[in-house]
C-alpha cells in the first residue's frame, strides 16, 4: 500500500536576505529569517532574537 505524502511540506527557499555566507564558508542566518521562523532554537546563532545567550545558560548550572 502506498503511503500518503501529500501532508508534509516540501523544504522552502532561502531569500536572499535570510542569511549571508562567512569567509570561512559557513551559512549565518539573519534576525529576519530568525523572526520568520517564529521559534529559539537555543542553538546560541549569531543574530538571535529572542535573547538567548548559551554562555548565560552554561553558567546557570
Amino acid at each position: 500500500m502506498a503511503e500518503d505524502m501529500s501532508g508534509f511540506s516540501k523544504k522552502k527557499e532561502l531569500d536572499p536576505e535570510d542569511y549571508y555566507t562567512t569567509i570561512d564558508g559557513y551559512m549565518v542566518f539573519t534576525e529576519k529569517y530568525l523572526l520568520k521562523r517564529g521559534y529559539c532554537c537555543q542553538n546560541g546563532c549569531r543574530h538571535c532574537p529572542y535573547g538567548f545567550n548559551k554562555r548565560r545558560v552554561k553558567g546557570a548550572r
